[in-house]
């Protein structure tokens, strides 16, 4: 009997399933499709560690047990190959880019393989490869051509580590989200995606996904949608106005100042003579701040008087402007009228700066009291809307203050258009060419794509510009329009532009006449199951669905949300708590770990049965070796069988073989539909603990029938969890086909009605015996059974017991 060694049963199972090509796929309409899908990975690193492997195992689990079930899979992988760390490799090393992603991504394909991961390598692309690029810069003119990308100058995040600017999303407490150096603001012309005219959709069409609430409320706080008015106040003594966007316009009775964001156009307009100084000081300290960092409810607030004064629309009254950094731009209109006594912040800054506080809401008697009351009441303090609830007061006083041209209803949004240009090598180039005549004009398709030239310096300037700048081959060209001299873009497009519609290139791949087959789309698309970690929660989906909506509005596909299901898994941490990474010292390659000769499956299983799979763990090197024994045991019993010889049959036990194989089918199958994997894993260890029991007085032999059903089972169970081993036992079983494809075993339920429950018996509330009794058994039968047990007769006697309690299909209580 062979003994169970990965690793020779891994290698030779990959190698089958390359040769055969098992995982790859075409449209086929007889059967059902399931595009399952992983987060584009990023290969910046020279290997892949456990941490990565959990989010592939667990959509390599559902891909194989849907495959099982007759399903057709498109389980396929790329790579997100533009970024930062392959230029800032280049530029440390001479290493161009090109390279150094091709010799990472070949790494992390070859692990991948190792693992068993069954994907549709044919489908492979990288980002950085130019047959893709350039339909990432053909759907750059799309948006172009229907108004939705535009070039305009702001101020701007700006790294000056990393040379380039950043998005909000990518400026993390004050820092690049890539280096972790301090960024700056400066005013840069830049490329935008008018996101905003997505608002709308992309917040409602949230709530008809699967995906985690968690998810849908990052996304829609991000987009931050909010109904209100946008009211007009005029600066005193001057024919300067501001706008404010509220949405409580039922308290404007207690704005008792107003606060300006520093970057607000009209605060150097406004501000006094003897106040210029100190507001300059505290503008250039207030946009060296991250919005997150502005935004915190928890610091302590800052701010300076203008000197200047806002003339309240509904009462005439004058408050005071002031400047504070806890008002954004990027919001409303950049200015907010202050209701201290309706808002923590304002309450906090009024506290603070000695303001007036003026309470125009009366909080109901039977609510829990609150220093700022944000809640809805009977107005007080608001002239003749007193004794309105605050539902009807806002309703008069917009329509009020439309009668006076100072106000109307408004519907504002926390999320900005989206900026897409970086002023760095490695990213696919912008196909826009500047002309002195016809002014931006977008390449036509027949010239794309714009290809990044070689070149042996990718040090950016630091001016603003991209290094391709220093190309004047590659900038001067001539305009597709006219003819004349015109000089090309020299930004490149942020990743997040490659990633936000890859998933449609995998059902198309080698199309080099389009970006996709629409027929092929529509048979593929949406993706059904999307899996990765938490990472992308609020940019890469945002993105991914913004472009979804733009394609579908332009009339190239048929759908309008790319990822009907998403799967957010938990985080694999080291031994030792934190996160796995370089730095720490801390990471765990698969490589090392199936040298070490734990072999692949066993720490697939690991993966998947350490913890729930939307949970996160440490990994555990105790719990690895656990998994490798449980398969070991799965492996020789399984041999034990195959190798047998011929017995004699034991009708009792082949039926208690029978109900346990089909109670387990039914569990792993339940539980893999609800991607309970490692409820999953602990059924079949309960299964294989069960076998070793019946074994030892029903052998397993070559000619048994239930022994044949339950090893049969085993193997098809074991698949998506440990694809090597279970391969080889249906091999072993006489298959010349694949267990991965249609063989998932099914339950009868007749086996699942117990014949025989067990009764524990007490005797004055103390356990002394248990009874295995026939199910359809009646209280009588029990209780005379009971009765009757050499174990209860010696503490009850012969005399009739004074009380007799029964819990039906579970205990018999005497009291002597």
């Amino acid at each position: 009997m062979k003994r169970y060694n990965p690793s020779e049963i891994e290698p030779k199972w990959q190698k089958v399933w390359a040769d055969t090509g098992i995982y790859e796929v075409t449209e086929d309409h007889k059967k059902t499709k399931n595009y399952i899908l992983d987060f584009f990975p990023y290969p910046s690193g020279a290997s892949m560690h456990v941490g990565h492997v959990r989010n592939y195992t667990i959509s390599d689990a559902l891909a194989r047990f849907a495959r099982q079930r007759g399903q057709n899979v498109l389980h396929p992988m790329g790579w997100d190959e533009f970024g930062l760390p392959a230029e800032n490799y280049a530029i440390k090393t001479g290493v161009a880019p090109q390279e150094s992603v091709k010799k990472n991504t070949g790494h992390f394909k070859k692990q991948l393989i190792q693992m068993g991961i069954g994907m549709d390598w044919t489908r492979e692309f990288g980002s950085s490869d130019p047959s893709y690029y350039k339909w990432t810069q053909w759907l750059f003119t799309v948006l172009f051509e229907r108004g939705l990308a535009y070039q305009k100058e702001s101020l701007q995040w700006w790294c000056d580590t990393d040379k380039t600017v950043l998005a909000n999303e990518q400026v993390e407490a004050g820092r690049c989200w890539r280096c972790g150096n301090k960024v700056t603001k400066k005013p840069l012309k830049q490329w935008f995606f008018k996101i905003t005219d997505y608002a709308d959709r992309l917040a409602d069409d949230l709530e008809d996904l699967d995906w985690s609430d968690a998810i849908k409320a990052m996304q829609r706080n991000w987009i931050g949608k909010s109904r209100g008015a946008e009211v007009t106040f005029k600066v005193a003594d001057s024919d300067h106005e501001v706008a404010i966007f509220t949405t409580r316009p039922d308290t404007l009775f207690g704005a008792t100042f107003m606060v300006l964001a520093p970057e607000h156009p009209l605060v150097r307009r406004i501000v006094s003579d003897d106040q210029r100084q100190m507001t300059e000081e505290y503008i250039e300290a207030a946009i060296a701040k991250s919005d997150v960092d502005r935004m915190d409810t928890e610091r302590e607030k800052t701010g300076v008087a203008t000197g200047a004064y806002a003339i309240n629309p509904v009462n005439g009254q004058k408050i005071p402007i002031w400047v504070a950094d806890y008002v954004l731009m990027g919001y409303g209109t950049g200015a907010i009228m202050a209701v201290p006594a309706h808002d923590e912040r304002d309450f906090a800054f009024a506290e603070k700066f000695s303001l007036p506080i003026v309470q125009v809401v009366e909080q109901p008697a039977d609510t829990e009291p609150e220093t700022c009351y944000h809640g809805d009441g009977v107005m007080i303090n608001s002239e003749k809307y007193d004794g309105l609830d605050t539902a009807e007061a806002r309703e008069k006083i917009v329509a009020d203050l439309h009668k006076k041209q100072v106000g109307h209803e408004r519907v504002n949004y926390k999320i900005r258009d989206w900026l897409i240009s970086r002023q760095r090598y490695w990213g696919a180039p912008i196909p826009i060419v500047h002309c002195q005549k016809d002014g931006q004009v977008a390449v036509p398709t027949d010239q794309l794509p714009i290809e990044l030239p070689a070149m042996e310096s990718y040090e950016p300037s630091g001016d603003g510009r991209s290094p391709l700048a220093r190309v004047p081959e590659w900038v001067n060209t001539t305009c597709p329009k006219c003819g004349s001299p015109a000089t090309r873009e020299t930004d490149t497009m942020d990743g997040f532009a490659c990633s936000s519609w890859y998933f449609l290139r995998f059902a198309d791949p080698y199309n080099t006449g389009a970006a996709f087959d629409a027929d092929k789309i529509k048979y593929w698309l949406p993706v059904d199951t999307y899996i990765g970690g938490a990472e992308h929660a609020v940019m890469h989906l945002l993105y991914a669905r913004f472009w979804t909506k733009v394609m579908h509005d332009a009339g190239l596909i048929d759908f309008d949300e790319p990822f009907t299901s998403l799967r957010n898994h938990g985080m694999i941490w080291a031994p030792d708590g934190r996160k796995m990474s370089k730095s720490f010292g801390n990471t765990i390659a698969p490589d090392d770990l199936i040298a070490d000769g734990y072999g692949a499956d066993a720490i697939r299983v690991m993966e998947l049965f350490i913890a729930p799979w939307n949970q996160g763990a440490n990994w555990s090197t105790e719990g690895l070796g656990g998994c490798y024994r449980f398969l070991t045991r799965a492996w020789t019993v399984s041999q034990e069988y195959i190798h047998g010889t011929k017995l004699m049959a034991n009708h009792e036990l082949e039926t208690r073989l029978t109900i346990a194989t089909h109670k387990t089918i039914k569990k792993v199958t339940e539980d893999l539909h609800s991607m309970g994997f490692n409820t999953a894993i602990a059924a079949l260890m309960e299964f294989v603990n069960e076998l070793y029991k019946i074994k030892v007085e029903l052998p397993p032999h070559a000619d048994n029938l239930a022994w044949r059903e339950a090893i049969s089972a085993l193997a098809q169970l074991l698949a998506p969890f440990a694809p090597h081993i279970s391969e080889e036992l249906w091999s072993e079983l006489g298959h010349d086909d694949s267990v991965h494809v249609d063989h998932w075993p099914t339950w009868d339920e007749k086996y699942l009605v117990a014949d025989v429950i067990t009764i524990v018996v007490q005797v004055n509330g103390k356990l002394r015996a248990k009874l295995d009794v026939p199910a359809a058994a009646s209280e009588q039968e029990i209780t005379a059974t009971a009765l009757q047990d050499e174990k209860v007769a010696a503490f009850v006697g012969t005399a009739k017991p004074r009380k007799v309690i029964y819990v039906p299909g579970r205990l018999v209580n005497i009291v002597p």
